[in-house]
């Protein structure tokens, strides 16, 4: 299946991140490629592809090292389609920022690149000699295919969380993919995922 690679890759990544498995893991499921977000702050989501997608990701604690950043924490995860169309792995850091006392609600920012195995660089369907059957294939799947532009993507995502107790989490969350006209000129339809998260800290 075209997933394996991608939960391969996702596990490996979390292995290197997370020594001795400090940290927290979390899975979420989110409705794959939503507009409404995209619309209201202008990232432009395509709306083609339906499903749902599996978030499995790995988050460290916080970096210490870093903190003239912010102490951020990096994460690793997979997205896996129900639909088997557009998967991802992304990796980058977030911030987790109390809302009031700790243990309470949180929001937690974050950014970081992905890698698609969507389409990028999907045929014109009004390129000129082509068949009915080529045109009608190219067609469909300007209808139904987001068209990334790049299979290296960026992944911003914000979560509005609250904590439980001192192992649970639960987060509301949003994540875009898309190549900023920066990774490809040109294309850029993105990606917008909005989902629910448990979280749990080791």
């Amino acid at each position: 299946m075209k997933t394996a690679p991608f939960a391969v890759a996702a596990l490996a990544a979390l292995g290197c991140a997370a020594p001795a498995w400090a940290g927290e893991a979390y899975i979420g499921v989110f409705k794959h490629d939503v507009t409404f977000i995209g619309e209201a702050v202008g990232l432009g989501a395509a709306g083609r592809e339906k499903g749902v997608d599996v978030h499995l990701g790995y988050r460290t604690a916080r970096i210490e090292s870093l903190r003239w950043l912010g102490r951020p924490q990096a994460h690793a995860m997979v997205s896996i389609n129900s639909k088997n169309t557009s998967n991802f792995v992304a990796a980058g850091l977030n911030w987790k920022i109390d809302l009031g006392k700790p243990g309470g609600f949180y929001l937690r920012p974050g950014m970081g690149l992905a890698y698609t195995d969507g389409e990028a660089g999907l045929p014109p369907a009004n390129a000129p000699n082509l068949t009915p059957e080529e045109r009608a294939r190219r067609t469909h799947l300007y209808y139904t295919r987001i068209d990334f532009g790049s299979h290296v993507l960026f992944e911003p995502e914000l979560a509005l969380g609250y904590q439980v107790n001192d192992r649970m989490s639960v987060e509301l969350s949003y994540t875009h993919l898309s190549n900023g006209q920066i990774f490809h000129q040109g294309k850029n339809q993105g990606l917008d995922d909005a989902g629910v998260r448990l979280v749990y800290a080791f």
